[in-house]
């Protein structure tokens, strides 16, 4: 065998092993990057942690593996469960309308709706007589309804297992940072000398800057939603919280569903006023949080447009399931603002060159 067909074997079997190492790794895709961007967003803690346990990284990378589960699997595990039981007395309420039907008269938070109250009265009363059209119209609501909650039953379930999966990642990368660090700052070098090392802070910087815009949002208007509902007196202060942070995530609705929820509660139970308020401070003290202070932090690190956010946000639903609310818009950001450095560093007179920014690195 001559030296030339030695040499295909060598190319083929490396080949087929880079290839079974792609489909081994392939399902844990998601939950690799995500991990990844943990760890790169939370190194600073990691490392203060490492000075406090003396250098013993093991140790370290324990302490931040528990306290991420402290702070996001058990609030998903309690808020996952709270949705389970709401979907499962929902469709106990519902169900006795669809064998007995609606009661004789509609209840009374819909007679004293303004304006609309006497057509919905109205309407009930043409629904009774016809029961084919009343359990048409109650299929027709309740069928995409039911759906619609059960997949966020599944999704946050899936969410739970894939968080606990990622802070398992979590604990094996930081145990072995600094090995994973040199080797990065290595092949970066290696590959594109100055660039590939100006690329690596530019990748910190916009995974640290859109995690912290995308989280630190969540939690502004967490803390915001808190303070109105203690006003207006809504129960499940804290199923409400937790719901209102992740569920803050998702731009534009987000957060809406819960307050809107809320103050739809409060004026089944006959208190007008205040849910009048949860309306008015939803509208002006919640979401203008979102529009606001989102892209405030974000475009410390990268101006990513709100329409990469959104298409983000549902795209990495859709790809990675629940870890794709966090993962989606940072990947999207990493592209944009590594795009632009590729085209800045390719001719320097580009607008918007962001040569010489991104100081910084990992350490």
């Amino acid at each position: 065998m001559n030296s030339g067909h030695k040499q295909l074997i060598q190319i083929a079997l490396v080949a087929l092993l880079l290839i079974g190492c792609v489909a081994v790794l392939l399902p844990f895709t998601g939950t690799l990057l995500f991990a990844i961007v943990i760890c790169v967003t939370t190194l600073p803690i990691r490392n203060r942690l490492l000075t406090l346990c003396r250098g013993r990284s093991s140790l370290a990378a324990l302490l931040v593996s528990i306290l991420l589960l402290i702070l996001l699997v058990a609030p998903m595990a309690l808020l996952s469960g709270s949705l389970a039981d709401g979907v499962e007395l929902a469709i106990r309420y519902f169900k006795p309308l669809m064998e007995k039907g609606l009661p004789a008269t509609p209840p009374e938070w819909l007679l004293r709706m303004p304006f609309v109250g006497p057509d919905v009265a109205n309407y009930w009363q043409e629904l009774i007589e016809s029961r084919e059209e009343m359990n048409a119209l109650l299929r027709q609501v309740l069928d995409p309804t039911r759906r619609l909650a059960l997949g966020a039953v599944a999704l946050f379930a899936q969410g739970l297992l894939q968080l606990v999966l990622v802070i398992f990642f979590v604990f094996f990368i930081f145990r072995d940072a600094h090995l994973y660090v040199e080797a990065l700052h290595t092949g970066s070098r290696m590959l594109a000398g100055d660039l590939g090392e100006r690329m690596l802070a530019l990748v910190e910087g916009t995974v640290t800057g859109v995690m912290a815009g995308i989280v630190g949002t969540a939690a502004a208007q967490t803390i915001v939603a808190m303070i109105g509902f203690i006003i207006a007196g809504v129960p499940g202060i804290i199923i409400l919280t937790l719901a209102t942070f992740f569920f803050s995530m998702i731009p534009v609705v987000g957060a809406t569903l819960i307050w809107l929820g809320a103050a739809v509660w409060l004026y089944n139970e006959g208190q007008t006023g205040w849910a009048v308020f949860m309306v008015l401070w939803g509208m002006f003290g919640i979401s203008s949080v979102d529009n606001f202070l989102k892209p405030v932090l974000i475009s410390r690190s990268a101006s990513l447009p709100l329409l990469l956010i959104v298409v983000g946000v549902f795209g990495g639903v859709l790809v990675f399931g629940f870890i794709g609310l966090f993962l989606g818009p940072t990947l999207l950001a990493l592209g944009q603002v590594l795009v632009r450095e590729w085209l800045a560093h390719a001719d320097p007179d580009a607008p918007g060159s962001t040569s010489g920014s991104g100081e910084g690195g990992l350490r």
